[in-house]
């Protein structure tokens, strides 16, 4: 890959990169650390080339995919951009004031307020849950020819989505309020709505990392939201609402990991 004569900071090789190779589970968010450290060190400036996705893998000992998640990772923290064909570049404007990195990986931004106000979240998660469990089943005994055509549409866009972030987040938050519509239950629909709105914004950055720039998690959930749309489809409120009760524990869990 090389660069254009368009690029601000012109040149021939990729800059290098500091490995310290991994000698325990292959964590990609290890990788963005080391990374990410380098770009606040001033090794790694902005504009600069970072070596390719193979490359990477062989400095670090670890397959491509681990390799892939941490660049998305990176990506979703705003510090790397991610080129169509696979070439990666420190951002142009880095974030101001990077968050701070814990022992165990990143930390996004919103990390510390949410320990301060980690019983409202929680009681969040469990209003959640109890409320898009029932949401699952009502829809699945109401859901319409309609509403069924616009949620599998969904799911074409969800599955092509996986690994981008932004499309992620989207598309997961547009099929639950699908299944809160299919209710035909506005009051259902408006407590759903104030109660996922008020958490989204919460955990948003560290529910673009951890979920969906992570393809093995964002595959996973994928899945997780096919096998509700298949109860809804098969009009089975029972399985509907166990396939939810699932997918939304397995989230929780993923989520509490940062509390």
């Amino acid at each position: 890959m090389r660069s254009s004569s368009a690029e601000a900071r012109p040149f021939k090789e990729a800059s290098p990169i500091e490995a310290k190779r991994l000698t325990k589970r292959n964590h990609y968010e290890e990788i963005a650390m080391q990374i990410r450290r380098q770009i606040e060190d001033g090794r790694l400036r902005p504009g600069d080339k970072l070596p390719s996705t193979r490359e990477i893998s062989e400095q670090f000992g670890v397959g491509r995919s681990t390799t892939r998640e941490a660049l998305s990772a990176l990506k979703a923290m705003g510090l790397i951009d991610i080129r169509q064909g696979g070439g990666c570049r420190v951002a142009a404007a880095l974030p101001a004031g990077p968050a701070p990195m814990g022992a165990a990986g990143l930390e996004p931004p919103e990390l510390s307020s949410l320990r301060d106000d980690r019983k409202t979240l929680l009681e969040l998660l469990e209003v959640r849950q109890t409320l898009e469990v029932s949401i699952a089943s009502i829809a699945a005994a109401k859901r319409t020819p309609e509403d069924l055509a616009a949620l599998r549409a969904l799911q074409i866009e969800m599955e092509a989505a996986i690994g981008d972030d932004i499309e992620g987040e989207r598309t997961d938050l547009e099929f639950h309020l699908l299944l809160a519509k299919s209710t035909r239950n506005d009051i259902m629909i408006s407590l759903f709505a104030s109660i996922t709105g008020q958490m989204e914004r919460a955990i948003r950055d560290i529910r673009r990392v951890e979920l969906y720039a992570n393809r093995s998690v964002a595959r996973r959930l994928f899945e997780e939201h096919s096998a509700i749309l298949d109860a809804v489809a098969e009009q089975e409120p029972v399985a509907a609402s166990l396939r939810m009760n699932e997918h939304l524990a397995h989230v929780e869990r993923m989520l509490l990991r940062h509390l």
